[in-house]
């Protein structure tokens, strides 16, 4: 397959996928394998392209993050909490991440990791959707600090390929009690430090490639795969806390569930 329409396809998966609670880093595992190309030639783009998913909740709630940094200048009390509670969230999965990165590497080349972490990961959304008892709608920095630290350790679990940031993030937050749109903005905002961190580890990792011009895949179909994921990524998101507000977390459980099973039957049937 061309590199430029595998860029776009990869773009498309992350932007659809990296905030909704079905695992992009799942996604593109399963994508590499069902459209069968090198998956550790692809696997730098894999991590830097979800800068682009980023970027669109820079661009989504610029408005935010003007008013706490605005805020932070004039020491404002609201807009330290919500830096506390975000560098809270980010410290757990940070110090993990750096010790456990060998183990999380040999499990990202997987893919029945991914399809057993997909249904697992489904139903703990099905029971947590039914036991779990929200609160009123509330700013981030109205969360106390445990409930971030919580997030922040829920967020640890998603280092196993196919349980999903996103999702691990947001039903840690409704197990607590925080209530949908702000346990997803909250998600979405956690996402920022978490996947700069990442993309930064990789990049160092792989300086030599980066500085010798032999990542694998060029920067031609970098740049694709960012600017498609931050599109695809700046609509999900407009149109994600306004659905589970609205209709909860079921139908992406059945989701994962479904296209956890079909997956581990097409791995058996290669």
């Amino acid at each position: 397959m061309d590199t430029i329409v595998t860029a776009i396809l990869l773009g498309i998966v992350e932007g659809l996928t990296e905030f909704l609670p079905v695992s992009s880093t799942g996604h593109l595992i399963l994508a590499t394998e069902l459209l069968g190309f090198d998956a550790h030639q692809w696997a730098m783009f894999n991590v830097v392209i979800q800068l682009g998913a980023i970027l669109a909740v820079v661009v989504q709630y610029w408005r935010t993050f003007w008013a706490v940094g605005m805020g932070l200048l004039r020491l404002n009390p609201m807009s330290l909490r919500f830096l506390r509670n975000l560098l809270a969230a980010f410290i757990p999965s940070a110090v993990l991440g750096l010790a456990l990165k060998d183990y999380i590497d040999v499990l990202l080349g997987s893919p029945s990791v991914v399809c057993w972490a997909l249904i697992a990961g489904g139903i703990a959304i099905l029971v947590i959707e039914k036991r779990a008892k929200t609160g009123e709608l509330t700013g981030i920095g109205e969360l106390p600090l445990r409930q971030a630290l919580g997030v922040g350790f829920a967020q640890c679990l998603a280092m196993v390929p196919g349980v999903s940031r996103s999702g691990a993030t947001i039903m840690g937050a409704l197990a607590m009690g925080i209530e949908r749109r702000t346990a997803a903005e909250f998600s979405f905002f956690l996402a920022i430090p978490t996947m700069l961190g990442a993309t930064t580890l990789e990049l160092l990792d792989n300086r030599e490639a980066v500085m010798s011009g032999t990542m694998g895949v060029g920067w031609t179909e970098i740049a694709i795969g960012f600017a498609v994921s931050f599109v695809v990524a700046l609509a999900v998101i407009r149109m994600f806390v306004a659905f589970v507000s609205r209709s909860g977390f079921k139908p992406f459980a059945w989701y994962r569930i479904v296209a956890g099973a079909v997956a581990l039957v097409w791995l058996g049937l290669r």
